[in-house]
Parts: C-alpha cells; structure tokens; sequence
C-alpha cells in the first residue's frame, strides 16, 4: 500500500543519488536508453495528465538513462526499476534469464513488445566535408567513425548489425560483412559508451568525420546544439531496430504497483503517445500516425535481425558476448 504521507527516499546506487518524493501519488521508476531521454521526458507528462483524467490518481514518473547494456546490468544488480524501456531485446532478454522480467515479456504487449522503432544513419559535420554518401564511404582512409561500443549499448550493437547486415543485403558473404567490419572499426578512433555520450564525442569533444547512431538522435542534436550543426545521411540500407519494453515484475510485486507499470507501457500504443514518438523522430507503429509522418520518415530499405542474424540474443551470442566476433574484430585502444 502507498502511504498517504510525505514519503522521501534518497538511495545511492553506482554512485548516483536516485531521490524520489512521493505525496499521495504513486510512483514508478522507468530505466531506459540514452537516446530516449527527451522522448520520456513529453511522454511522461501526457501519461501523468491520461492517468489522473482516466483513474483519478497521482502519479510520479522517475526516470534513468545510459548505455542499454550497462542499464540492464543496473537492473539486474538490484536498480529498483518498475519498467524497462530499452533499444534491444537481448537486453530485456539478459533480465528474463535471470528471473527479473517474465520469459515472455515479448508477448506481453504487441508488435513484440516494441511500440516503436528507429533504425541507424549517418551524422556528419555541417556541409558533410568528407563527402559521406554510403556505407563505403565509411571505410575511407581518413575517415574517423563515432561508435557506441556495443558492449556497453544497444547503440552500438544496432550498428555494428547494421554495418554487417548491409554487406549481407547487397548480395555479400559473412566473410565479407566480417571484412567490412573490421575496415570500419579500424576507422573507429574512440568507442562511445552510450548514443548521448558519443553524440558529446562528435559535438562537445569535436572528434571524429561521421556518427552513427539512430534516427531519433537528429532532432535531438538540433535541440541541445542548434540547427545546422549537423547533416542527417540516410544510406541506401540500413536495420530495422525495435525498442522493446517490459514491466519488471521483481520490483512491481514488492511495491504493489504492477497496474501502473502496465498501463504506463500499454499507454505507450495510443494515438497520442504515437504522436509523440513521430515529434521525436521515432517511428510509430500506428499506422494512421505513420502515415501523418511520412514526409519525416525518408524511404529506405530495411532489413530485419532475423534477416542475417537469427535473433538478437543469438546475435549476442555470437557477436558481442566475450570472445566472440567484435572482440576479434576490434582491439580497444
């Protein structure tokens, strides 16, 4: 039960100060993906507003965000999150396997889940001095790449899928997206740990030609350092990149609040919370407002996880777990 008293609560976890403060309201604690920051932020206010209209009632939304992976590893090491709205589904898949979300959080909500999805472009520097076009641009000599190390974020893992899927889509052999790979992250002067924190590599620290990153990253970039900064690059292929969601039944259970937490994530498919993904350039799953958006959303071919890599927790496995191909691939510098 909630108690009706002024309730605050200050704890410390890897050395950041979660301070919640709850006065006849509900609370709920979203742990979520850089990239996802601003998006949350709107959402959350119309969520707060449909929920006191809808049930009469208060509710307090906190939020916590960095690299996808290093969240899920937060969660599983005792972060108290009530909802987890990540860019993967390995990283949800990392939480039902050891007991912290349902085996089949996929099947909770529709669409697998996932209520929106992006995929990867290009950022480049105003006027896009070194000419980037496409994928092969990329492996230029004197070309500088910002990452995400996919060790550390679904960022950096719809990247690198990214980079070896498109070989694979233009007719290529593993072996070829392997060498294409490896040529890329040769060109890859520092790995980011999540999509704000390379944003703040490219933009803040000024280093490297190109970013990769998602969709959703160009307005924000737009908003915190000014039109004009940057130049979006579509490629001619790129991944379908879903961000998963699910309720984290170790913590609702405890606290009594695992109606909030589902409707907070179903309210996620309405219309007017469609409407505010499109505003955030992450593209919605309702039809009607997709097509409301069309013009923002440029056509590009799009392939899915399951296209070259099975699923994203086979995917892991192979690729990004220890010793597997990024780790032969890349050598950290």
């Amino acid at each position: 039960m909630f108690s009706k008293k002024l309730l605050a609560q200050q704890v410390l976890f890897g050395g950041v100060f979660f301070v919640s403060i709850m006065a006849n309201a509900q609370t709920l604690l979203n742990v979520s993906y850089d990239v996802s920051r601003e998006f949350y932020k709107d959402y959350n206010a119309a969520f707060v507003a449909h929920y006191k209209k809808t049930k009469s009632i208060d509710v307090k939304i906190d939020q916590s965000h960095g690299g996808s992976s290093a969240q899920a590893r937060a969660v599983n090491d005792g972060l108290d999150a009530d909802v987890v709205t990540m860019n993967t589904a390995s990283d949800i898949d990392f939480l039902a396997g050891t007991g912290v979300v349902s085996k089949d959080w996929n099947k909770k909500f529709p669409n697998n889940a996932s209520p929106t999805t992006s995929t990867m472009l290009f950022l480049t520097r105003n006027g896009n001095p070194k000419g980037i076009k496409d994928w092969d641009d990329l492996i230029k000599p004197g070309v500088q790449v910002i990452l995400v190390n996919p060790k550390t974020g679904g960022n950096g893992r719809m990247a690198y899928l990214a980079a070896w899927g498109q070989v694979r889509k233009k007719g290529g052999s593993d072996a070829d997206a392997q060498a294409y790979v490896k040529k890329l992250y040769a060109n890859v002067p520092v790995l980011a740990k999540g999509g704000r924190d390379a944003t703040n590599v490219f933009l803040q620290r000024n280093i490297g030609d190109v970013l990769i990153t998602f969709e959703s990253e160009v307005l924000s970039v737009d908003k915190e350092f000014g039109i004009g900064k940057v130049d979006a690059i579509y490629p001619a292929i790129s991944i379908l990149s879903e961000n998963p969601v699910a309720v984290v039944e170790r913590s609702t259970a405890k606290k009594g609040n695992g109606e909030l937490a589902k409707a907070y994530l179903d309210y996620l498919y309405s219309e007017e919370a469609q409407e505010i993904a499109a505003k955030h350039a992450m593209r919605p799953r309702h039809m009607q407002v997709l097509k409301k958006y069309s013009q923002q959303f440029k056509p590009i071919t799009l392939f899915q996880v399951s296209d070259f890599f099975g699923s994203m927790t086979e995917a892991q496995k192979i690729h990004f777990n220890d010793g597997g191909f990024f780790d032969k691939l890349y050598t950290v510098r």
